[in-house]
This record gives structure tokens, C-alpha cells and sequence, in this order.
């Protein structure tokens, strides 16, 4: 695996991009708005990155990131993504998303929907729980005795190892939550999500991320 796709590359998809082209590999970037808007990430990025539109960035990746609100979830292009590992980053905020009652309701998940929507890909939850920031300030090489964990979920083993490696290789351990729906520990709401890498704090935002490693992690999970 080579080259990491972004469909949407705002902060979290900005800053998984940074992690990804630090680590040795070729990212294309895209959003709704258009290649033209992302020259300035793309020269920051280097050569290591370009601009496209959400298709080309699916059909480009050998993995790819979907980083957009979920309200526009069923603009992801579904032919391209088909056999491909997609990492959901989103979470359900009904105040910007407008209100989904299949997920008031807990029937399902918003990576469920995600799922639902690219039926041939193989979607894992990640990168959600985390604040940009601290995604980008905790990132530890292997060994490092201070280095974070990140939580997945999904249903295919081989997806999930896939995603376990990429985040390896950017400078974070991983914890296995279990299939799809059990992304909804650490989404919103729950112990697991976005204090957690902030020392606990509820105005998480406005703090220096705190290392949290997996046993950390796992026991927030359970």
C-alpha cells in the first residue's frame, strides 16, 4: 500500500494526510468544493500529495479516508471504493447533520450507514474519538514508551489488520472494539471519545493532547 485517498480534507482529513505523507506515503486529496481549493495543503504537502476530486482520490487509493459530514454521506462515490478498505472518520451530530431517526433510535451506526452505502468496500471506524490536534501532536514513533492508541471497529478481519498497519506506520497502537456497531463506543457521548486524549477534560478542544495507550483505551472501551 502506497498511496492514501481523502475524500474531504478538512482538519481531521488535513492532519491524517500530514501524519500519512510523514510516514512515506503518497496522499490525493479531495472535497466537495473542488482540486483547485486544496493548492495550498498540496504545496505545504509536497510532492508527496495532489489534489482531485472525490472520485479520482477513491479510485487512486490503495486505502482511503472518508472524512465528511455525515449529512453528505451518500455523495462518497460507490463504483470506485468497490474491494477497497474505507476508514469512516465520522460521527453523528444531529445540530449539523439534521436528524437521522435510524440512529436517534440506535438501530444502527453512522459507519453502518456508510457501510450500507458502499456495499463491495470494507469500512472501519477510526480516527473519530480524537481531536485533530491531539491526532497530530501524540503521533510516537514504535517503542515509544509514550505512544497512543487509536480505536477501530469493523467487520472484516483483513480490513481491520489493513488499518492496524497504516496506523503503525503513522505513529499510533490500535484497539479492536469489535464489529461496525461497536463503533458507537467511541463515538460522542461515550467514555472513550475526545477527552479521553486530553486528560479528561470536557472543554477538550482547548487543551495539549495527553498520551492514552491501549490499556488505557481498552479499559474506556469496555
Amino acid at each position: 500500500m502506497t498511496t492514501v485517498g481523502l475524500i474531504g480534507s478538512g482538519l481531521i482529513g488535513g492532519t491524517v494526510a500530514r501524519l500519512a505523507v510523514d510516514a512515506g506515503y503518497d496522499v490525493v486529496l479531495s472535497n466537495s468544493r473542488g482540486p483547485e481549493t486544496l493548492r495550498e495543503l498540496v504545496d505545504e504537502l509536497g510532492p508527496a500529495a495532489r489534489a482531485a476530486t472525490p472520485a479520482e482520490a477513491a479510485e487512486a487509493g490503495d486505502l482511503v479516508v472518508v472524512t465528511i459530514p455525515l449529512k453528505a454521506y451518500r455523495n462518497v462515490p460507490v463504483e470506485p471504493l468497490a474491494g477497497k478498505v474505507v476508514i469512516d472518520t465520522n460521527n453523528y451530530y444531529p445540530d449539523r447533520d439534521g436528524k437521522f431517526p435510524e440512529l436517534d433510535n440506535g438501530s444502527t451506526t453512522s459507519s453502518e450507514l456508510l457501510q450500507q452505502h458502499l456495499p463491495a468496500a470494507k469500512v472501519v471506524k477510526g480516527f473519530n474519538n480524537i481531536f485533530y490536534t491531539h491526532l497530530r501532536e501524540l503521533a510516537r514513533p514504535v517503542g515509544a514508551a509514550d505512544r497512543s492508541a487509536l480505536a477501530i471497529a469493523g467487520d472484516d478481519p483483513a480490513a481491520k489488520a489493513t488499518v492496524t498497519a497504516f496506523f503503525d506506520a503513522i505513529g499510533y497502537d490500535t484497539v479492536d472494539a469489535g464489529p461496525l456497531a461497536e463503533g458507537r463506543r467511541f463515538e460522542p457521548g461515550s467514555k472513550a471519545y475526545g477527552g479521553t486524549y486530553a486528560g479528561g477534560s470536557t472543554d477538550f478542544w482547548q487543551v495539549s493532547g495527553v498520551p492514552v495507550d491501549a490499556d488505557a483505551l481498552r479499559a474506556l472501551l469496555a
